[in-house]
């Protein structure tokens, strides 16, 4: 059986790389040959020990951004291919690098496409070279149905579709963790959300919201991560005096036992690919809101059966829904959302699409 080499350049902290964890980790505890590479080498503890690490051998990259880290793991590469002359590539990230490796070189791959087309394809130029080289892997692995439909209409691709593997057993025991954590109040709305602070996550459109209505309704808002925006977002809190009811939490390994406390997970993301959080907050039995953005929101909240949808980064829709959920008289059906939503996340089950992984690697190695 031949080695399988996992490209992950930039090892961050969110879902994709929740699911590179438990992916990698399956692979190796199943008996085969994992091999990671990546530049952030102090990622090393999350990983299975069997995994084999291939990174700097000091944590210099770390802080760089992902062009630095995509070309020092393309050397890295090579350095492999020198060794080992024929295994299989995985791609989690930087694919056309890693595409255009394999095609080079002869080798089979297999990539993961991680956000929705509508996130990285507005550039026409950009669009064409994927078109290309998306002919060439053995095949594409996709999150969702939604996200399979756009990249095979918009790439003349045939992709497959595994959903997010979700470990309930890991949320069951993280939460255990107890936190000291007195923001959210009783008799109160308690809002969380939880991601990267970027432009893709749009946070910004929640301070907006909460600005407009914080008069009308009893609120908090906590929002937990780390990104480029948070000054900004800090900036906005500040310039409009919500330092009382909104709070910016710095990203947290553990994010559970916060979102345990809240009442409502909410969701303001441009585009995604199958957002993990989403189905933690199911899981939960929290009331979860989430923009309509393509792709995984409207498929993991059954098209609204199992939660609320509002047109993406549409304020007058998001405040209209949030006054509807604050009104008493809306209980049952809150209630009704939360319980189906909880009762569906057996096919996102962990075996089930491990599996589904497993199988296909297998099929190519």
């Amino acid at each position: 059986m031949r080695d399988l080499v996992i490209f992950a350049p930039s090892i961050e902290d969110g879902g994709v790389e929740k699911n590179l964890f438990l992916i990698a980790n399956f692979f190796a505890k199943k008996g085969l040959l994992v091999n990671l590479i990546t530049a952030n080498r102090d990622k090393k503890k999350f990983f299975d020990k069997r995994v084999k690490f291939l990174s700097p051998k000091s944590n210099f990259l770390n802080k760089k951004n992902r062009f630095y880290k995509t070309i020092y793991c393309f050397f890295l590469l090579i350095k492999f291919h020198y060794r080992y002359k024929n295994f299989l590539i995985f791609s989690f990230q930087a694919n056309i690098y890693a595409i255009f490796y394999a095609y080079f070189f002869n080798l089979d791959i297999i990539t993961r496409s991680n956000t929705a087309p509508s996130g990285w394809s507005s550039n026409p130029l950009k669009r064409l070279i994927f078109k290309v080289f998306f002919q060439y892997p053995k095949k594409i692995v996709v999150n969702s149905l939604d996200f399979k439909k756009q990249l095979d209409k918009e790439f003349s691709v045939s992709s497959v579709c595994i959903y997010n593997p979700f470990d309930a057993h890991l949320i069951k025991k993280k939460i255990k963790k107890k936190v000291s954590f007195n923001f959210f109040k009783k008799g109160y709305l308690n809002f969380i959300n939880i991601g990267r602070l970027t432009d893709q996550k749009n946070q910004i459109l929640l301070l907006r919201l909460f600005k407009l209505i914080g008069k009308q309704i009893k609120y908090k808002l906590l929002i937990i991560g780390k990104g480029k925006k948070k000054q900004q977002l800090q900036n906005f809190i500040n310039k409009n005096k919500l330092q009382k009811n909104i709070k910016l939490l710095h990203y947290k390994i553990n994010p559970y036992p916060y979102l345990n406390k809240a009442h409502i997970f909410i969701l303001s993301s441009l585009y995604e690919g199958l957002p993990n959080v989403l189905l933690e907050a199911q899981y939960l039995k929290k009331l979860t809101l989430s923009s309509n953005c393509p792709t995984g929101p409207r498929e993991i909240l059954l098209n609204g059966k199992s939660g609320f949808l509002y047109e993406s980064n549409n304020l007058t829709k998001l405040k209209k829904l949030v006054l509807f959920i604050s009104d008493k008289k809306n209980t049952d059906l809150l209630k009704k959302k939360i319980k189906i939503g909880h009762n569906s996340i057996d096919r996102f089950d962990y075996n089930k699409n491990m599996k589904k992984y497993y199988k296909l690697i297998l099929k190519y190695l």
